[in-house]
């Protein structure tokens, strides 16, 4: 099974966050569930803390609990460590105040 690496912007995420950032479960209520069941992994444990602290380099997967079969497997990773996918993602701070391309925003307002 191919391991997903999903991004965090700090250096830390819980767990229950995290399951929803990487798209295991839709929902926090779900989440709350699905941890609460037995069917989370943490570094191949079984980890029933919703609120379990992750950090960088830490495997979390998704298990069916009747089976035991792995359904689903991610990497936490920091922001910084992935590269960008494409020239348009380069994290570039656009400063409103400080443009000076001539841009009337009046001019514009009610199109």
């Amino acid at each position: 099974m191919q391991i997903q690496d999903v991004s965090i912007k700090d250096s830390e995420i819980r767990l229950g966050q995290f399951i929803k950032l990487a798209n295991f479960v839709e929902t926090g209520g779900l989440a709350k569930e699905v941890i609460a069941n037995g069917a989370v992994t943490v570094n191949g444990e079984i980890d029933t803390r919703r609120g379990k602290v992750l950090r960088p380099g830490d495997e979390v997967g998704l298990i069916d609990p009747a089976s035991e079969e792995m359904l689903a497997v991610a990497r936490v990773v920091n922001a910084g460590e992935q590269p960008l996918d494409d020239d348009d993602d380069l994290g570039e701070y656009f400063d409103e105040s400080t443009a000076d391309d001539d841009f009337d925003p009046e001019k514009w307002r009610n199109m």
